[in-house]
């Protein structure tokens, strides 16, 4: 009776993982790859820094306006560290409607507490602008880690949290300000012409509207990450920055030249202005 009772389970289990298998390959199928992005960090074994993690779209796109943000402002590298992992901890990135109490957006600020209105705080360069002025008058900010400075500017009832986003804060700013080439790549997009004209976006976020041509190394990767990371809102569908293109197909950077220091982007049909 054992025996046959332990076929019969065997047997369960065999047709439930092959309907599993034909669930994930029918949803795979009319679903279709997933759109995300990715950010690669340090690969040495002894760093704790992750060598390789992941954002959805969404994430990416408010990471890029937030450094881009820092980068207007002239704020340095660590400031970025910070207001991502701040980000990261309050909203995971989304700019959220709402909150505890009247808390709203990305860092989750409260017009109640001096922040700006809702629709302000809720605006993303309001936000991020917001937090940089903020993080600037505090005296030693620059000397202190991450989740310190975080605390400074929220004073958050939980203060260590901000510490454990410092690892993938770090590595999204070093590829968002430029610190590393070619860091930062979207894959699976759909493309579409913008709603928005580029220039606009980019002397709000970025405080110029001239992106292409030639740029020093860390300005221009910081310019061609902030690209990648928009470029479902911008409908921007190749980017190539010293003899090295992304590309909305490939989803990848890869060699494609002489290292020249131009940067050059292309739109598809139907785009403003290309800046």
């Amino acid at each position: 009776m054992w025996t046959v009772r332990r076929g019969v389970a065997m047997g369960v289990v065999a047709v439930a993982v092959v309907i599993g298998t034909a669930v994930a390959w029918y949803l795979a199928r009319t679903l279709g790859p997933t759109q995300g992005c990715a950010v690669t960090g340090a690969t040495s074994a002894a760093s704790s820094t992750p060598a390789d993690f992941t954002l959805t779209v969404e994430q990416a796109d408010n990471a890029a306006t937030i450094a881009g943000v820092g980068i207007r402002l002239g704020m340095p590298d660590h400031a970025v560290s910070v207001a991502l992992a701040t980000a990261m901890q309050e909203s995971r990135l989304r700019n959220l409607p709402n909150g505890d109490r009247d808390s709203a957006g990305l860092f989750q600020q409260r017009p109640s507490q001096g922040w700006g209105t809702h629709a302000q705080v809720v605006d993303p360069v309001h936000a991020a602008t917001a937090f940089y002025e903020r993080l600037r008058t505090e005296p030693n900010w620059r000397q202190l880690s991450v989740t310190e400075a975080a605390q400074l500017v929220q004073h958050s009832a939980t203060p260590d949290a901000y510490a454990q986003w410092e690892p993938e804060a770090r590595v999204a700013a070093s590829a968002l300000t430029g610190e590393r080439a070619a860091a930062l790549r979207c894959h699976d997009l759909t493309i579409a012409p913008p709603s928005a004209a580029l220039a606009p976006i980019a002397v709000a976020e970025l405080g110029t509207a001239k992106l292409s041509g030639a740029h020093d190394q860390t300005h221009g990767w910081a310019i061609s990450s902030w690209l990648v990371a928009h470029a479902s809102r911008l409908g921007a569908d190749r980017v190539t920055f010293n003899g090295s293109t992304w590309t909305a197909k490939s989803g990848t950077w890869s060699h494609t030249g002489s290292a020249d220091g131009m940067l050059t982007l292309h739109q598809v049909s139907g785009a403003a202005t290309q800046g």
